[in-house]
């Protein structure tokens, strides 16, 4: 049967286009599997491409994919082993292809979209038992920690203000409590909502680089006592520069003696409850909790994930009412307890690699990632030639060159941040730390090996020493 005729029709077979993406999908995968020696510049075919106009007539296939592979190529790709900038991605291979699946039926949850709905909601329950939440609790699929901490802060301010959605804060004073290094996230959220960030109140932190509960305390009950009403409390389960967890059960009971709403900012960190429990006692009693599998659960980007107690916390922020929208029968629409309307499948990743993989599977890629994370800590720990921040709380370690006879160590680290990222050999990024500059690598990455980590320690001694002696 020949394909049908019409505009928006590829010039070859659908069958041979998809052969030929599927090909270019598994040299990349293949690329994957071992570091390369250096990051490849723009070649000149990619520079004429960005001098192209816009172009009127079509270009063979083909021809635009192999362009569309160089450029990937030739861009900084999260899912290679030797990236430890920021918290990064590992393009989990099947969640590639349940991203393709997902597009290719194009479906939409903003309301009601039958099979795929109910798997968004079980994958919402899966992802509740796979971190030890509340087994009946209610969430959605979202973009990101961005996001999910944002509807969750929604919840909070209509929970804390009953009405406030519709009348605003108006005169109220009001205030969200957090660790001073709180993700800047939650500051977008509370400028957003109408708090306010100059009502972020933003906690002392202690010698684990956590929040002090004492002094969170003490801030609520002096906000209490002059009239401001507090929206909720903000712990962060491994913050973003160090890895750092804010005392979780402490903060739960601080919020529950108050009726404080208490939500766990765990984007980057939570998955790691699969292998240290201990580490996270206390975030179950959350009235929010938010993860991103597109980090430490390593599926592609856009995939995180919000989780509630009670379903009903959402509805009181988000439901309405309008025409165009279909509101005759029992369940809720997806619209109704979300920010987003039109939203991708994002579940299906999620859900397919879980029954592809199955929890353990994940539960072992952590823990082989903390693994890394301390062979790190314990080979710099014992040269003389570097300093380090301290053992790592999860998967980031804070660690910095110091050759002898240099005396600005924070311009050294500095530039030579710079040029191992010029190197290419690791991709790796400086972080200020209490005003001093760190190199901080980030083990995230299913395909990260020993081998990796030893070679950051190598390459960073390398061009350092290259960088002293040259300065």
């Amino acid at each position: 049967m020949s394909e049908p005729a019409g505009p928006l029709r590829l010039d070859a077979p659908r069958e041979e286009v998809l052969e030929h993406a599927a090909k270019l999908v598994a040299e990349a995968w293949q690329s994957f599997d071992r570091f390369r020696p250096e990051e490849p510049p723009l070649d000149e075919r990619v520079r004429q491409l960005l001098r192209t106009e816009l172009p009127e007539g079509p270009t063979a296939a083909h021809e635009a994919l192999d362009d569309a592979a160089r450029i990937l190529d030739e861009s900084i790709a999260q899912p290679r082993p030797r990236y430890f900038v920021g918290v990064g991605s590992s393009g989990l291979e099947i969640g590639t292809i349940a991203d393709l699946l997902a597009h290719t039926y194009d479906v939409n949850l903003a309301v009601d979209a039958r099979a795929a709905t109910q798997i968004e909601k079980q994958a919402i329950r899966w992802a509740a038992e796979l971190i030890g939440y509340a087994p009946d609790a209610a969430g959605a699929f979202t973009s990101g920690g961005t996001v999910s901490n944002a509807t969750a802060l929604a919840a909070a301010r209509e929970h804390a203000l009953p009405g406030s959605r519709h009348d605003g804060i108006g005169g109220r004073r009001v205030a969200v409590y957090c660790s001073q290094e709180v993700h800047y996230s939650i500051t977008r959220a509370v400028e957003t909502l109408g708090v306010g960030s100059r009502n972020l109140r933003a906690i002392p932190l202690g010698p684990e680089r956590g929040l002090i509960p004492e002094a969170l305390a003490e801030t609520i009950d002096r906000d209490l006592a002059d009239g401001v009403t507090p929206i909720a409390v903000v712990a962060t389960a491994g913050t973003t520069l160090t890895g750092a967890i804010d005392p979780l059960e402490e903060i739960a009971d601080i919020c529950e003696e108050r009726g404080i709403w208490f939500h766990v900012d765990g984007a980057y960190g939570l998955p790691a409850v699969l292998a240290r429990a201990e580490s996270f006692r206390g975030f179950e009693r959350a009235a929010s909790v938010a993860v991103d599998a597109h980090k430490w659960l390593y599926l592609p980007k856009a995939c995180g994930i919000l989780l509630v107690r009670r379903q009903e916390d959402l509805v009181r922020s988000f439901a309405h009412e309008q025409g165009y929208l279909p509101h005759q029968q029992h369940d809720l629409h997806a619209m109704e307890t979300t920010f987003e309307y039109s939203r991708p499948f994002r579940a299906l990743k999620f859900w397919l690699a879980m029954r592809v993989h199955g929890a353990d599977a994940f539960r072992e890629a952590i823990e082989r990632n903390l693994g890394e994370a301390r062979l790190l800590y314990d080979t710099v720990s014992v040269r003389e030639d570097f300093d380090v921040l301290g053992p790592p709380k999860l998967s980031i370690v804070a660690f910095r060159h110091r050759p002898a006879g240099v005396t600005d160590l924070d311009d050294h680290n500095r530039r030579l941040a710079d040029a191992i990222q010029a190197d290419g050999r690791v991709w790796m990024s400086s972080a200020l730390i209490d005003e001093q500059v760190w190199l901080r690598p980030c083990f995230v990455n299913f395909r990260t090996t020993e081998e990796d980590v030893l070679d950051v320690v190598d390459i960073a001694a390398e061009i350092g020493e290259r960088l002293a002696a040259e300065a």
